[in-house]
């Protein structure tokens, strides 16, 4: 994994701390005074119609931003609540992957009181257990700085779970310069990519990085081939269990994936993502289909500034090339917090603008979820990313947030890694999905 300086903070995206600092303490003072919803958003925040216990001063976070960039990110957001309110925020802080991987036990041992997670599918099948809280009081305050949309994918039925902090496309990378120095064109068609990867091939260069040990990243190679192949309504049936995953469709995604594999790294399942990245940080391969953190492995600067994407060609002109990943990430409450109206606070502030911009000062491969936060320090990456996410005709989440957790960890992984480690095997990756898929969501419902 490549190190890098760690991005500067962008002054003129800051919050106002101290307008922030009188917000809170407004608050309080009104919460002492019975006031509570006289006053505007912050006024509302507060213990009085709260459950759970603790006092309203210290909450603890689950958060599974290991990685240098977004950890800094977080740690500058927890430092300009508290700053702003007094209340103490610890941090219980895991590798992305371990915190994924032992979501469903930490959930049911004795989690923090606020955790990340993602938006779609993957937030209500927690809340359906009973393991998350109900934050409809909380999106009363920070409503109108979502769009419907976001809304709708923090939301689990009528309740909301989740509040929206970010999000990103995923695509196809790659290194302007690059392009430049070898004639490389952006590919319109499925004609184009597979010249340009003959090409890529003939210059002695590898056309798509590609790294799996994590599990995870191949699923967004899946859900493009898929989305193109067999349109984005087929997709979203297929993750909810209501389509078969051994019928023609998803084979014809398995083949397809099985012409382009050759044009990949060999052995994927043995690299992981950020050596994927590394690779098309040094130029050795040309493309990457990844979501926008891929930039968290380029150094800032004119590194991060060659970096540039398209979004994957049409595979059928029927159903053309609108819909792609573009993933919200966000936090959720557990279900019976120590501190519930500390909790609540808190996740008010990373509702706020001022959380987002913080984010995207210190870790800028993002965009905000807020309506209202500063895009003008935006690279001119963020900002392609902006109007694509906001042009598209369809948005998923990504295959383990649109799926079930046990589904996408348990059956899904192990087939994709399957097929990348033996792709002539269609057969046994499709029986292996839709035994798995029955057994989950028939059976075990």
């Amino acid at each position: 994994m490549p190190t890098h300086p760690r991005p500067a903070a962008l002054p003129s995206r800051l919050p106002d701390l101290h307008a922030l600092q009188s917000a809170f303490a407004r608050r309080s003072l009104l919460r002492g005074a019975g006031a509570v919803g006289a006053v505007g958003a912050l006024s509302a925040c507060g213990s009085d119609d709260a459950g759970g216990g603790g006092d309203g001063e210290a909450t603890t976070l689950g958060s599974r931003f290991g990685d240098e960039v977004p950890r800094a990110a977080e740690d500058a957001v927890i430092a300009a609540f508290t700053e702003a309110s007094g209340i103490e925020v610890t941090p219980n802080v895991q590798d992305n992957e371990t915190f994924q991987e032992s979501i469903n036990s930490y959930l049911q041992g004795n989690p923090d009181d606020v955790f990340t997670w993602f938006a779609g599918f993957r937030g209500r099948f927690f809340d359906d257990q009973g393991l998350v809280g109900d934050l409809t009081d909380v999106w009363t305050d920070i409503e109108d700085g979502f769009t419907p949309a976001f809304k709708e994918a923090s939301s689990n039925g009528d309740k909301q779970i989740l509040v929206p902090v970010l999000n990103y496309p995923w695509a196809v990378f790659y290194r302007k310069s690059l392009f430049e120095e070898n004639g490389y064109t952006v590919p319109e068609t499925r004609d184009d990519l597979i010249a340009l990867c003959e090409q890529v091939q003939a210059d002695g260069l590898v056309p798509f990085a590609f790294g799996d040990a994590d599990g995870w990243p191949a699923m967004g190679t899946f859900d493009i081939l898929n989305m193109r192949l067999n349109g984005y309504d087929f997709h979203i049936s297929l993750m909810a269990g209501d389509e078969d995953w051994d019928g023609d469709e998803v084979r014809a995604v398995f083949e397809e994936w099985a012409t382009l594999l050759p044009f990949h790294q060999e052995d994927p399942v043995g690299r992981t993502w950020q050596d994927a990245a590394a690779s098309l940080l040094q130029k050795e391969s040309a493309m990457y289909i990844l979501g926008m953190f891929v930039g968290e492995q380029f150094p800032e600067g004119e590194e991060r500034d060659d970096l540039d994407f398209f979004t994957f060609p049409a595979l059928d002109d029927e159903i053309g090339n609108g819909a792609l990943d573009a993933p919200i990430d966000g936090y959720m409450m557990v279900a019976d917090p120590q501190d519930e109206a500390a909790a609540k606070d808190f996740l008010r502030f990373l509702g706020s603008k001022e959380a987002g911009e913080l984010f995207l000062a210190e870790n800028p491969n993002n965009i905000a979820a807020h309506l209202e936060a500063d895009t003008s320090g935006y690279s001119a990456l963020q900002q392609k990313a902006a109007e694509l996410i906001g042009s598209a005709e369809n948005i998923a989440q990504f295959l383990d947030r649109d799926t079930r957790p046990d589904f996408a960890s348990t059956i899904v992984i192990p087939a994709l890694q399957k097929f990348l480690q033996d792709p002539e095997d269609i057969d046994g990756v499709l029986t292996d999905l839709q035994a798995g898929k029955e057994r989950l969501f028939v059976e075990e419902g």
